[in-house]
């Protein structure tokens, strides 16, 4: 995978599951505040709803959203795996050893070594 499909494959992944996330407040909210109008509560704090919404869609959210999660912890290994592996050459040619990938370090007259 190029690295560029890599990002923005990432950056989908983890912005689907927190929007997902959001939205799954949001309707808890909207069901806490509909229940206290049911109940006869008209003027119930929108704060209060969105404090028990928070905590109510921390677990919620982490079960309803295990595939979105699952998909975007992956897109973070293999972005964090490709990091790794160019920090790691990018190290071996500082230190004047070749790389992993075979290619060479020019001498200092440009040459092969």
């Amino acid at each position: 995978m190029s690295d560029e499909r890599t990002g923005s494959r990432l950056l989908l992944d983890v912005a689907a599951y927190v929007v997902a996330r959001l939205v799954l407040v949001a309707v808890v909210a909207a069901v806490i505040l509909g229940v206290g109008h049911l109940i006869g509560l008209r003027e119930f704090p929108i704060a209060v709803a969105l404090l028990f919404a928070i905590v109510i869609a921390f677990p919620l959210g982490i079960w309803v959203f295990a595939p979105l999660r699952r998909r975007a912890t992956e897109s973070i290994a293999v972005f964090d795996e490709r990091r790794r592996t160019e920090r790691a050459q990018l190290q071996a040619r500082l230190r004047g050893e070749s790389t992993p990938d075979g290619a060479g370090n020019p001498g200092r007259d440009g040459q092969e070594s």
